[in-house]
């Protein structure tokens, strides 16, 4: 077969170019992201609940709905917030279930659940994943100057309505989300007193709108030749009629709603408030379908918006604005892989070159890269992948690798064509020789990455996009070399200039190389001292060098979202009142002269924008520097401004690609649970401050944000003796006081196809206070007029502002983010060791209350895990492969010996790298410092399968050589060694130059594939020193040892 297709090289040719015309097809059909589509397990119960306080959200909603909830099959995790007016349950799925067949079990889960309160809202279901966060930020604001006066608190209808449908339109786009203002409101402001002079109740007034506002419909009628459908018309068509509905008919005398009421149409109290730019603003974000291009949704989407402008919000005086996209960031970070990887391949080629000074021969050597780049295309396309820095970055890796089967198969057809043959039998005879240790290295290299099949981990799903693309490759590179590459060289030939062509004994002695190396092996005392300093320089630094381990690189953009979080009770005007000073410091920095900061003139650096939300007990902030090299700066500033403000906690985390922007991918998440809420506050409170001092300055942040029970409630407590004989039940006199304090829900009020909540208020609407609360007059069954505190004692007590449970058991969540210089594994380790031992000695945990560490910490402990299982598989199926090419047991072990001493190599690459880099931040340089991740850990498979390479051709060498010539065993593998030390110098430096860019060129996204490159690199290096050293001596010393076995057996 080998021999049929070099022949037919025409056909060869075409088979070649289709596949290329194919594959670049595919290139422009992948959909373009930042990183691959993550897999969906969470989904989200969000249920509305307006003006419910938190505690009776948790006991009417959260706990029934956990009662269903908690029963469905492979659930993992379940998390359940409470806050004024919401309930939200997060459920989390292991990796690998079905997220589909998921939401039918949850959606038949919450149908048993028997009863709602008045006025909640259907449950909504949603499931997502990291991978689809928001990536697109725009804000509707008023034309300059506002010319129409809008209230933009009125506008969120009109944005849900009309601008929210076009955007969704766009390919690709799975949400818009709106934030800031209100939905509309039918509001009905009852006056107490001419309700008592009527004679009118609050309950009254409900039920009349009640009866009055239903339709009925009366089925048909045929009357002569014609049908007719009935149906009774009731609903209230405008506000006019609301207005003229009659409550109450006492003779001819009628009582009308507007008679008792003023009714308008406004909108729900407002608990958000968006800023930009210094401007009242309305906040749209972008998410994404999963596989979906996200250059093609901004390219798609700015046009969208242009026109959304144009048709319909000029006309209303507003306009829609990009505020910041992570798009920018994608492009940039494709665009260095793109570059690096072109750069990569130049440095390859000019390798190749100075090797072998010809040009056919070279164009013959990297013939492959362009036919392997385009096969990795295809793969990708095959698995359903996307083009991202992840899969892009395989493909880099691979350039270097792809011409490793090439450099073998020109050698050994060069030494074919030396022996006297033709060109085209030296090229057969050439592949044939050398076929089973190409096949070997290139199997060995895809085997290693079967077993990231089983790594279900987010990182073994970035995983598999490297594996894919460099399997793809490297399996086209062994296709190339074995079939394109010596039809190509018996047709074009090595050239006169050809280094390969000059007449040398294979087994030249005169190499200094290869005199060191012969002297390494000459004697037994050489032989032991160079396995003794190997084996202690590699795995002894190996081991003392291996640092601490993070989750995920955080692939972060130059961007921060912020936080100040107020102490329970600040409403949203104090807040507003706050974020009004924040304002003004923000807008001040907008394209400020960034030498400002540096002059101590500024509290922050510049800011290309900002976006400001406030919300009750809350100010969010999104801004970016205008250098990007002021991220920290930003960060420390807004911080230490946030802080300045009595009682106020801030926190802030850089925009993560990867992870959510609570600082997911390097928080320790401590979970603290308990029964009762003032121990399990008082534990958390004692619990953020340990944190400060256990570790320097680290960002703390907690789920729920408040750890105290400090929010001002105000229980009404009915004197029930009274209520009876008064004749009030229970539902009647909640529903007045409803109405009277924050207003109550009537009916559902039809506008177009918008179906607007009708709410009954006293006469103070959402301006009520405490003081004319007490002193509210209300009906009573019997006619008497009483204040409210003659029928209720209105107490004030302090609760939790927001209540959470984990798995059904009431907890907080202290996240924290250590310093850069800390890595997530040691950070674990501290709160283990130090915090939680602090905490317990200083009497700080309190009875009934449980500590346990969760998020990224477990999914490190996990994918190590996986990882460490995976490793020691694809070392095994790598084994039975050379068994089975080699046809023996035991040449393979020579092989494998050198697997951890590689390994050993690239950590000790990657410590010489950091420590370099620190040496040159001392300095006032720039330097690399490359954390421990899992997507670094990745280089270690990498290195499994190509370290493996070149002692396949020397093992395999050596073997032939005590077959087919009568020599000793050194002499065999010095042989050995002179006949492949050149293609393993080659192979070895045209690997080193490619990856190099990858490495050492900074620049958006390389964070997260630079870990592998210096990981491949340096253990690639050391590898082939081991392979020229400890690798002979190794042979020699165990050939010779069973040589002298079976001479005396």
């Amino acid at each position: 077969m080998l021999a049929a297709g070099i022949r037919h090289g025409t056909i060869l040719a075409v088979v070649v170019l289709i596949i290329a015309v194919l594959g670049i097809a595919a290139a422009m059909r992948i959909p373009v992201q930042m990183i691959p589509d993550l897999e969906v397990r969470t989904i989200s119960v969000v249920t509305g609940w307006p003006g419910a306080t938190p505690q009776d959200v948790e006991k009417e909603i959260l706990i029934e709905q956990e009662r269903y909830l908690r029963n469905l099959p492979n659930l993992k995790r379940m998390i359940s917030l409470a806050e004024t007016g919401s309930a939200t349950i997060e459920l989390e799925f292991p990796f690998g279930v079905d997220i589909n067949e998921a939401l039918i079990q949850v959606s038949n889960a919450l149908s048993q659940v028997n009863a709602y309160p008045e006025n909640v809202d259907q449950p909504r279901l949603f499931s997502s994943s990291f991978s689809s966060n928001a990536f697109m930020y725009f804000r509707l604001m008023p034309l300059a100057g506002n010319p129409l006066g809008l209230d933009m608190d009125m506008v969120r209808d009109y944005a849900e309505d009309y601008v929210r449908p076009r955007m969704e339109r766009v390919a690709g786009v799975s949400e818009i989300g709106v934030s800031g203002g209100a939905a509309r409101q039918v509001q009905i402001l009852v006056d107490p007193a001419r309700l008592a002079q009527r004679g009118v109740s609050m309950t009254d007034v409900r039920q009349a709108i009640r009866n009055r506002n239903t339709d009925a419909s009366a089925g048909d009628i045929d009357s002569g030749k014609r049908r007719y459908l009935l149906r009774m018309v009731g609903r209230f068509a405008d506000l006019s009629e609301l207005e003229n509905l009659i409550i109450l008919q006492r003779g001819d005398s009628q009582v009308l709603l507007k008679d008792i009421a003023e009714i308008k149409l406004d909108h729900f109290e407002v608990r958000d408030l968006s800023y930009s730019d210094g401007e009242r603003t309305l906040s749209l974000s972008v998410r994404r379908e999963s596989g979906s291009n996200v250059i093609d949704i901004k390219n798609a989407m700015l046009p969208e918006v242009e026109q959304i402008n144009k048709d319909m919000l000029e006309a209303n005086g507003l306009q829609l604005k990009l505020v910041s996209d992570d798009v920018r960031y994608v492009q940039s970070s494709i665009r260095n892989v793109w570059t690096n990887l072109g750069l990569g391949a130049v440095l390859a080629t000019l390798v190749m070159y100075l090797f072998l000074r010809s040009k056919r021969a070279t164009l013959v050597a990297v013939i492959g890269v362009p036919i392997c780049t385009i096969a990795a295309f295809l793969g990708l396309l095959l698995f359903n992948r996307t083009i991202n820095v992840i899969s892009l970055a395989g493909i880099a890796f691979a350039i270097g690798m792809t011409v490793d089967n090439t450099i073998v198969v020109l050698e050994s057809i060069e030494q074919a064509r030396r022996s006297g043959k033709k060109r085209l039998e030296a090229a057969i005879s050439g592949v044939q020789d050398v076929w089973p240790a190409v096949l070997a290295s290139t199997m060995t290299t895809v085997l290693v990455f079967a077993p990231i099949l089983f790594v279900e981990q987010e990182a073994g799903q970035l995983y598999s996009d490297i594996a894919i693309a460099i399997a793809s490759a490297i399996i086209a590179s062994m296709l190339v070399a074995v079939f394109v590459v010596p039809a190509a060289i018996a047709r074009l030939g090595f050239g006169s200039g050809s280094a390969l062509t000059a007449q040398q004994n294979d087994q030249d002695q005169s190499s200094p190389l290869l005199r060191g190396i012969g002297k390494l092996i000459s004697s037994s005392k050489s032989r032991l001292l160079t396995l003794a300093i190997t084996l202690t320089l590699t795995v002894g630094a190996g081991w003392i060098l291996l640092p601490p381990a993070e989750y995920l690189p955080e692939g972060e953009e130059p961007k921060a979202f912020s936080q100040m979080i107020a102490p329970p009770g600040y409403n949203l005007s104090e807040m507003t009142l706050i974020a009004d000073e924040i304002r003004d410091i923000l807008n001040a920095a907008v394209n400020a002269d960034p030498e400002l900061f540096l002059q101590g003139e500024a509290v922050i650096p510049s800011l290309q924008y900002y976006s400001l939300s406030v919300s009750v007990g809350r100010i969010w902030v999104l801004s970016e520097p205008t250098r990007d090299e002021d991220i920290d700066a930003m960060m420390n500033g807004l911080t230490t401004l946030f802080r300045q403000y009595p009682g106020m906690r801030a926190f802030s985390a850089r925009g993560s690609i990867i992870s959510s922007n609570d600082g997911g991918t390097r928080a320790v998440a401590l979970d603290i649970s308990g029964p009762e809420l003032a121990n399990l506050y008082r534990t958390a409170e004692a619990a953020y401050l340990a944190a400060g001092e256990v570790f320097d300055n680290p960002q703390l942040n907690s789920d729920p944000s408040s750890l105290s029970l400090d929010q001002p409630l105000i229980e009404i407590r009915p004197r029930w003796n009274r209520l009876a004989e008064l004749g009030f039940n229970a539902n009647d006199f909640g529903f007045a006081v409803a109405a009277l304090s924050d207003g109550a829900f009537v009916d559902d009020f039809f506008m177009l196809d918008d179906k607007v909540d009708i709410f009954l208020f006293s006469g103070a609407g959402t301006k009520q206070s405490l003081q004319q609360l007490a002193q509210a007059p209300i009906l009573t069954p019997q006619g008497a007029v009483l204040p409210l505190n003659a029928l209720a004692d209105l107490v004030e007590v302090a609760d939790s502002a927001s209540l959470r449970r984990v798995d059904g058991r009431r907890t907080v969540t202290l996240y924290i983010i250590p310093p850069r210089d800390v890595a997530l594994e040691t950070a674990v380790a501290r709160v283990q060791d130090e915090l939680v031992p602090q905490l317990q000695r200083n009497g700080d945990i309190a009875s009934g209350v449980n500590l346990s560490i969760s998020g990224a910490a477990d999914q490190l402990d996990a994918t190590k895990a996986a990882l460490g299982g995976n490793f020691a598989i694809a070392l095994l199926l790598i084994y039975l492969l050379l068994v089975a090419i080699f046809t023996h047991w035991g040449y393979p072990l020579f092989i494998l010996a050198t697997v951890p001493l590689g390994l050993a190599g690239g950590l000790v690459g990657l410590a010489i790298i950091n420590g370099l880099g620190d040496l040159l931040n001392m300095l006032g340089l720039p330097g690399i410092n490359q954390p421990f991740d899992m997507i670094t850990m990745l280089g270690f498979l990498i290195l499994l399968g190509t370290v493996v390479n070149n002692p396949i051709l020397i093992v395999d060498q050596s073997r032939k050589n005590l077959q087919q010539a009568d020599c000793n065993v050194i002499e065999a593998v010095i042989a050995a060694v002179a006949v492949r030390l050149r293609p393993i110098l080659m192979s070895t430096t045209t690997t080193i130059f490619g990856l190099a860019p990858l490495v050492f060129i900074p620049g958006a996204g390389t964070e997260l594939y630079r870990g592998v490159g210096i990981i491949v690199l340096t253990g690639l290096l050391c590898s082939t020193i081991i392979a020229l050293t400890f690798l002979p001596a190794l042979l020699v010393t165990v050939m010779q040892w069973q040589q002298r076995r079976r001479a005396n057996a």
